[in-house]
């Protein structure tokens, strides 16, 4: 992602002055008895409050782990990861979160919880120059917000999820500085007020209610949003579907009445539109946490995978794992879900995970790093060629993170590879890291070829970023794919024109590739940059290439040259103008 200053030079941004509640049966898959009471020990990591402690002490917590997660230079490629989670309750606190911080309430809807002050990220440090392009990897989580000014602020860029969230007030997604910032995602959530993007590039919305929306420089996407603006691509540049065609919300950490807690399932919605909460309880299911094993920093890989062998789906605690064998995943309804981006290692170029071709496997909140031997891939779906109907029960993965490069120097080929049928990708960001510490990045460091490949049939991703791999960024091999909102930027660091062409007659990568014997796919929302800074003389033929046939439709696309470092010649196939200077979009409104 650029820095301010490389991108200053111009985007043109005009600054204006449920149905189930309670405890609901455990639904199949994991077994009970994974070695966890019912009030486990969740690790030094996890800050667990409640209504009947001092402010004073809470905020004092706040701000300690705010301290040490908050600056872009010594945090962002550190070991620190936090959890803080907030009993049912009412709390006169605010929380500035920093790298790999998450922040939830731990009740069964998010007006359970209710902060009377602020959950922000902003430009914080003066490293940023006012700049939110590298807040990443931080999440907010159902809660209410009564934002002390009356606008909560969340601006961030990548991997960092604003979801469940009831705010009594406006939204603000842009730092007070009005700097650049390049996210984004919001889901399930509701604003009262207006919600407002301002200096955001892009920016996605799933199944959520606004008061109002204010803003767009290239391209927001809503499906399923009230509020939202109509479909004006690409002046202003937004884009929006009545409902989702396929949803379903994360599982995510509760205490019950009793004071125990339970792991809550949301349902999968069909053609859904608004939070799945506006109507009462999110209606799903309900597991008791004994269900899991809890993980902490320590357990082995070894440990992990006796738990799946015997049922147990994971809660992963905020750390970091390394991993000296694969993560199985085998059995259907297993739930592998994270808090504080517990953060996965594989060692010796094993693969971090492989979730099997079974029935409504759930994995979300986990940042897959990649090891410095190369992994084939860091996280598979299923069996390729096998095609099984899950379509009432599918695989979904939010909120998950891919990264190579940056902390080490990590090798992958591929980051994630979906070959389940009906597969839902929710949110997720596959990075090859352009900055790090030093040696960790460089076009014969931090080698990966591919960022996403999907194999299987009726996949649909909603919040799909990919960046900066060496070859195609995304290919789509599957049948009737749907992928709403993409944003991608290719590799800054291709040495030369001869070392980046995807065939003798073809110049570069597309950034997102739907393979030639594919007769149904659609997209809407589809962004690609360049910023070949390495050298500027390369160029790329074409951002989305696809079969030309009647049943592959992409609709709202862009390109844009960055500082106008090198060239994108057209935007699909041979459609769209190349890139001009001025980091100006080339639009394509629909194609073919």
């Amino acid at each position: 992602m650029l820095t301010a200053s490389a991108l200053l030079a111009g985007l043109g941004i005009g600054i204006p002055a449920a149905q189930a509640s309670g405890d609901a049966p455990a639904s199949g898959g994991a077994q009970a008895g994974c070695g966890q009471p019912e009030q486990p020990d969740f690790g030094p990591n996890v800050h667990i409050f409640d209504p009947g402690m001092p402010a004073d002490t809470i905020q004092a917590q706040l701000d300690k782990d705010f301290e040490a997660q908050k600056d872009t230079q010594s945090a962002q490629f550190s070991s620190g990861r936090v959890a803080h989670l907030f009993k049912p309750g009412s709390y006169s606190v605010s929380d500035n979160v920093g790298y790999y911080t998450s922040v939830a309430g731990l009740g069964q809807n998010p007006g359970d919880v209710t902060i009377n002050g602020d959950v922000t990220v902003d430009a914080f440090n003066e490293s940023d120059e006012g700049s939110a392009l590298q807040n990443f990897w931080r999440s907010a989580e159902n809660l209410a917000v009564k934002p002390s000014s009356g606008t909560e602020r969340w601006a961030v860029s990548q991997a960092a999820p604003f979801r469940r969230m009831d705010v009594q007030g406006d939204l603000a997604l842009y730092p007070a500085s009005y700097g650049y910032a390049s996210g984004g995602y919001l889901a399930d959530t509701k604003v009262s007020g207006k919600t407002a993007s301002i200096s955001q590039q892009q920016w996605y919305t799933r199944d959520s209610a606004l008061g109002s929306w204010d803003g767009g420089v290239w391209n927001m996407v809503f499906s399923g949003t009230s509020g939202a603006p109509a479909s004006t691509f690409p002046d202003p540049p937004e884009t929006t579907l009545d409902t989702t065609p396929v949803s379903r919300d994360v599982p995510y950490l509760y205490v019950d009445d009793s004071g125990n807690y339970r792991v809550f399932k949301p349902a999968l919605r069909t053609d859904a539109s608004g939070p799945s909460w506006a109507n009462g309880a999110t209606p799903g299911d309900s597991e008791p946490i004994s269900q899991y094993r809890v993980v902490k920093p320590g357990d082995t890989a070894a440990d992990i995978n006796s738990s799946l062998e015997a049922g147990c789906s994971l809660f992963f605690t905020p750390g970091i794992y390394h991993l000296d064998q694969t993560l199985n995943v085998t059995n259907p309804d297993t739930t592998v879900l994270g808090v504080g981006y517990p953060t996965l290692i594989p060692d010796n170029g094993v693969d971090a995970m492989h979730v099997a071709d079974a029935d409504g496997v759930r994995v979300k909140g986990v940042l897959f790093d990649a090891g410095t031997s190369n992994s084939k891939s860091l996280l598979t779906v299923g069996e390729e060629g096998k095609h099984t109907d899950h379509s009432a029960n599918p695989v979904s993965l939010q909120d998950v993170f891919f990264r190579v490069g940056g902390d080490v120097a990590g090798k992958a080929t591929n980051s994630l590879v979906v070959n389940s049928d009906d597969t839902i990708v929710d949110h997720a960001w596959a990075w090859r890291a352009d900055h790090g510490k030093d040696g960790t990045v460089g076009w014969t460091t931090n080698t990966a070829d591919t960022g996403v490949v999907v194999n299987g049939d009726d996949v649909t991703a909603t919040g799909l970023f990919v960046e900066h791999y060496q070859k195609y960024q995304v290919i789509w091999n599957g049948q009737r794919g749907r992928t709403i909102f993409f944003q991608n930027e290719m590799p800054y660091d291709v040495p030369d024109q001869g070392s980046w062409n995807s065939s003798p007659d073809t110049a570069g990568y597309a950034a997102y590739k739907v393979g030639d014997g594919v007769t149904s796919h659609e997209g809407w929302g589809l962004g690609s940059y360049c910023f070949f800074d390495t050298n500027p003389d390369v160029s790329s033929y074409h951002a989305f290439e696809v079969p030309q046939n009647d049943g592959v439709k992409l609709h709202s696309l862009l390109t844009v040259s960055l500082n106008h470092r090198g060239t994108i010649t057209h935007v699909v196939n041979d459609t769209g103008d190349v890139t001009p200077d001025g980091t100006t979009p080339v639009n394509v409104p629909n194609y073919p």
